[in-house]
């Protein structure tokens, strides 16, 4: 789920793969995944139909790299001068805040659900993983600092994963209990107590 972010410079040309996610993109806010097609994909791009295929060999395979393309985009870069409870706090907080609100995630959510089945109950997609990787490497960095309590980093990350997943996908579910900055607050007090040292 968290992933480092990538700033493409405004004189960087869009590449090819994602000239055709941003296609993507548009298709899914327009229409919702199920009416997306690859036809429509290719189109919107301006490349021909095979050059999608070729890529992709389905709806839901294009919209897997599109998920991932855009929660790595909405994750902020570690930065080594902070405490690194504090950066995993932030971050946490930031991923879950822009995921709930991106307007693509907030279509799926509503209307295609199924899709995160798979990473909900069978296994961990791309940016699960790498979120997993960087979020368990900076852990270990605030165990030496002493920001975060010991432990086992990779069961800690895992599990901060599985706690800012459950804030995104329930959020709409318990939104007549809590929502917005007041749901924010809870999580980031939810993780920051659960990564401080044991005193």
């Amino acid at each position: 789920m968290l992933h480092i972010m990538t700033i493409r410079k405004a004189e960087t040309p869009v590449s090819m793969e994602g000239q055709i996610l941003d296609a993507a993109r548009s298709c899914v806010l327009e229409f919702g995944v199920r009416r997306t097609t690859l036809a429509e994909i290719a189109r919107r791009a301006g490349v021909s139909r095979p050059t999608v295929y070729r890529r992709w060999p389905d709806i839901r395979a294009v919209v897997a790299d599109l998920m991932t393309r855009e929660i790595a985009a909405a994750v902020p870069a570690m930065d080594s001068t902070r405490p690194a409870r504090a950066q995993l706090v932030d971050a946490a907080c930031d991923v879950a805040h822009q995921i709930s609100t991106h307007p693509m995630f907030v279509t799926i959510l509503k209307f295609d659900q199924d899709l995160f089945g798979t990473y909900v109950f069978d296994r961990l997609g791309t940016s699960q993983k790498a979120g997993i990787a960087i979020v368990e490497a900076t852990i270990l960095v605030g165990q030496t600092e002493g920001s975060v309590r010991q432990g086992n980093a990779r069961h800690i990350a895992t599990m901060m994963l599985l706690i800012v997943q459950s804030v995104v996908q329930s959020a709409r579910m318990v939104r007549p209990e809590i929502e917005g900055d007041d749901m924010l607050a809870e999580l980031r007090h939810a993780i920051d107590s659960y990564l401080a040292p044991v005193r």
